[in-house]
């Protein structure tokens, strides 16, 4: 059992160990510099996946409203989980059209649609993403296996690949999510130029 426990865990570490990647570590840096300068402008980021990718997109959300390592001013993203919301569409135009459907009644010109998906192959997400760019939303996606049909199509994407189970690839995109909610700390309230400006 132990010897299963340890590859289990090696395998998470080979996932994670995908952020060092140079390709990885310009998602990170560029996503984290185009969600403040989002926030800078007074606009906002729309989220969202299915199942853990959901979770993941809620998650990401409320460390953004809430408190993620200090308190400092709340910052506008939406997580497209509302329940009332999620049943009523796919009830009445097919759950395909779900997140679609929300980034229509919330996005605006200037905020941000971030779809998770470890296929890259989720009808609704794909179909987000396709709403987004008609408003002209800029586009982020965390993708796994791939890629899938949504490989290329954000403005930035983030891969985790060689994984065939949607588990190693969330816990690499989670951690993907925590530095770049960091980053974006440190750009917005952290930063020499910030600091010089609030004294």
């Amino acid at each position: 059992m132990q010897k299963k426990l340890l590859t289990a865990i090696d395998d998470c570490i080979r996932a994670i160990e995908q952020l060092k990647l140079p390709t990885s570590l310009f998602f990170i840096e560029q996503t984290s510099q185009m969600i403040a300068s989002c926030f800078e402008k007074g606009n906002k980021i729309i989220l969202a996946g299915n199942g853990g990718s959901l979770c993941d997109a809620t998650h990401f959300a409320e460390e953004l409203t809430g408190v993620f390592r200090k308190k400092r001013k709340a910052l506008p993203a939406i997580a497209l989980a509302d329940a009332g919301h999620l049943t009523c569409t796919g009830n009445d135009l097919g759950f395909e059209s779900v997140f679609a459907r929300g980034v229509e009644a919330f996005g605006k010109l200037g905020d941000i649609f971030i779809g998770l998906t470890t296929s890259g192959n989720s009808a609704n997400i794909i179909r987000a993403f396709e709403a987004a760019q008609g408003i002209g939303l800029q586009t982020i996606a965390f993708l796994g296996k791939g890629g899938g049909k949504l490989k290329g199509v954000a403005n930035l994407e983030l891969l985790i690949d060689h994984f065939s189970t949607s588990d190693r690839i969330q816990e690499a995109h989670m951690t993907a999510i925590h530095l770049i909610i960091e980053q974006i700390e440190n750009i917005l309230f952290y930063s020499l130029q910030t600091h010089l400006t609030q004294v």
